[in-house]
């Protein structure tokens, strides 16, 4: 098992001035994993770069640094599976900064961001990965497809959630405890804007139906007295001519 003993005392006294730099400022899109009892293997989350078919993915990688580093460069791997062209199917990235063009004074800052730069413009020519490779430089399309799926698959995010609305169910059973009411009672409190509005918004309508249904009501009543009173005076005329008729045959009896 590797551990500190590995590497160097120096060595080691520089990588946890760097891993603390990096810890307290990292770079943009990565976050250092840091183990103090093993600076050998380094890890790292990389957040996949906007506009390319890697965005919206967390891929982890990992720099394995061997006991002459940094004579030597650190070995670097993707534990998230990725379609990539300089990336292989085992993981190995393939990136000359871990290559040729080592440097023993280039720091682990430096080496990080150009990883998560070759997500950005990967080298077709120099692939790991040669499907990847042919099917960006033949068809971009079909690459970035196959990129996104992998994506979608291997290197999803973890939902965050959202304590506001924690803050907001917490705010519900305080208002019903104060009302001396069991949490399970608790009133209903809007938890945004939106709740509000459609709150709001309801509340109004149902007035406005309340209002239609009342002038109908009132409307309705009208009409049933307004037929009641047309009947009454139709039988008090009736009961009128009946008397004037009755009145008109006990006349003509006495000629």
């Amino acid at each position: 098992m590797a551990s500190n003993e590995n590497l160097p005392p120096n060595v080691i006294k520089q990588l946890a001035k760097e891993l603390k730099s990096l810890d307290e400022s990292p770079p943009d899109g990565i976050k250092v994993v840091v183990n103090d009892e093993d600076f050998s293997q380094i890890c790292a989350d990389i957040e996949g770069p906007v506009g390319t078919p890697y965005e919206n993915g967390l891929f982890r990688m990992k720099l394995a640094l061997s006991h002459d580093f940094p004579h030597s460069p650190p070995k670097g791997y993707f534990m998230t599976k990725i379609f990539h062209p300089n990336i292989a199917s085992n993981g190995e990235i393939c990136v000359n900064t871990l290559k040729k063009d080592w440097n023993p004074s280039l720091g682990l800052r430096h080496v990080l961001s150009v990883v998560r730069c070759l997500l950005i413009e990967p080298f077709p020519e120099s692939a790991l990965n040669e499907q990847a490779g042919k099917m960006l430089l033949e068809n971009y399309e079909e690459y970035a497809r196959h990129a996104r799926l992998y994506t979608g698959i291997h290197a999803k995010q973890k939902p965050k959630f959202k304590t506001g609305a924690i803050s907001e169910s917490t705010m519900a059973l305080n208002v019903g405890q104060t009302n001396n009411e069991t949490p399970g009672a608790a009133i209903a409190i809007p938890s945004s804007m939106a709740d509000i509005k459609r709150v709001t918004t309801t509340s109004a309508q149902d007035q406005q139906v309340a209002n239609v249904s009342l002038t109908a009501a009132t409307a309705g009543s009208a009409s049933v007295v307004s037929t009641t009173q047309k009947r009454e005076a139709g039988l008090a005329k009736v009961q009128a001519d009946k008397k004037k008729v009755d009145a008109r045959k006990k006349s003509l009896k006495r000629l």
